[in-house]
C-alpha cells in the first residue's frame, strides 16, 4: 500500500506541546505553507499568543487547550478539532518535558512525570488519532523523539529512556500503521534552542534555532520518509557509538558528553 503524504486540502494539522519551542515553530511553518493548524498545550493563553503570531500567513493557527497526560482530554481535543475544523490529516505529537538525573541517585517521581508526557502522552495521542484515521483509510502522524534516544548518555536516564521508548514504539507501530493506510514518521532532532534546552548547563554541539528545526521537520513531512533526523553529523556519531563494544561505548559516550554527568 502506498502511504499518503497529507496536504492542506486533505484536512487540518494538529500539534501537541505547541505553546513554545519546536511545536510553536512547526505550527508557524505549517501555517506559512497553507495549513490550518490546531495547536494544543495546557495553557490556553500561550497558545493564543502563538496563534496571533500566525496572523497574516497563508494558513491559520487555532488554539485548543488540552493535557496529554489525560486520556479523556486527548480524545475530547481530537473530537473537538474535527467537529469544528474538519478531519485531522497531519498530526505532530511533540509534547515533551525534560529533567536531569539527581546526582545522588534515581528519583522515581521524575521518571514517572517524564514518561507520562514523553511516552504515554504520545500513546494517548496515537490512540485518539489512529481510530479516526483508520476509519478514513488515510492520515499522517509524526512523533517527536530525540537523538538522545539512540544511546544512553550521562545524566539523561529518564529523558533518554522515554525517548528511546518512543523510538521503539514508532518502529513497532509502523507495521500496523502501514496496514491501516496511515503514514507514521519519527522525528529525531539534536539540540534545538528552545526554552527547555536553555536550562542545560552542558555544551550542546551543533545547536540550531527552532525555526531551522521547524523547516527541517516540515520538509520531512512533505518528503514522507520514516525518520526525520538532524543534524546528520551528530546522528551518525551516535549511531556509530551504539555499535561499539560496551567498554568503548562508555568511553565514547562519556567523552561526547564532556566527561561529566549532565544536569539538564
Amino acid at each position: 500500500m502506498t502511504m499518503p503524504r497529507m496536504q492542506p486540502k486533505d484536512g487540518v494539522a494538529w500539534i501537541t506541546g505547541a505553546s513554545s519551542g519546536i511545536g510553536a515553530a512547526v505550527a508557524l511553518e505549517l501555517a506559512r505553507r497553507g495549513w490550518t493548524v490546531a495547536i494544543t498545550a495546557r495553557r490556553l493563553e500561550l497558545l493564543e499568543e502563538v496563534a496571533l503570531q500566525g496572523a497574516g500567513l497563508s494558513g491559520r493557527i487555532v488554539a485548543h487547550a488540552g493535557d496529554v497526560t489525560d486520556p479523556e482530554a486527548m480524545r475530547a481535543v481530537v473530537e473537538g478539532i474535527e467537529s469544528v475544523h474538519g478531519p485531522i490529516a497531519l498530526a505532530f505529537l511533540n509534547a515533551g518535558t525534560a529533567q536531569g538525573n539527581r546526582p545522588d541517585g534515581l528519583d522515581a517521581t521524575t521518571f514517572e512525570r517524564i514518561f507520562a508526557v514523553n511516552l504515554f502522552g504520545v500513546v494517548r495521542g496515537l490512540a485518539a488519532l489512529m481510530e479516526n484515521m483508520s476509519d478514513r483509510g488515510k492520515g499522517q502522524i509524526a512523533v517527536n523523539a530525540s537523538l538522545v534516544g539512540y544511546a544512553g548518555m550521562p545524566g539523561s536516564g529518564a529523558y533518554g529512556a522515554s525517548k528511546a521508548a518512543a523510538i521503539h514504539l514508532c518502529e513497532s507501530l509502523r507495521f500496523e500503521c502501514d496496514r491501516l493506510g496511515i503514514r507514521l514518521q519519527l522525528v529525531n532532532p539534536g539540540f534545538v534552542d528552545t526554552p527547555m534546552t536553555k536550562r542545560n548547563t552542558f555544551a550542546m554541539p551543533l545547536l540550531m534555532t527552532d525555526q531551522a528545526a521547524a523547516a527541517r521537520i516540515t520538509d520531512g513531512f512533505a518528503r514522507g520518509g520514516f525518520e526525520i533526523v538532524f543534524p546528520r553529523r551528530l546522528a551518525w556519531t551516535l549511531k556509530l557509538i551504539r555499535l561499539l563494544p560496551y567498554p568503548l561505548y562508555f568511553w565514547a559516550a562519556r567523552a561526547l558528553a564532556g566527561g561529566a554527568n549532565r544536569d539538564g
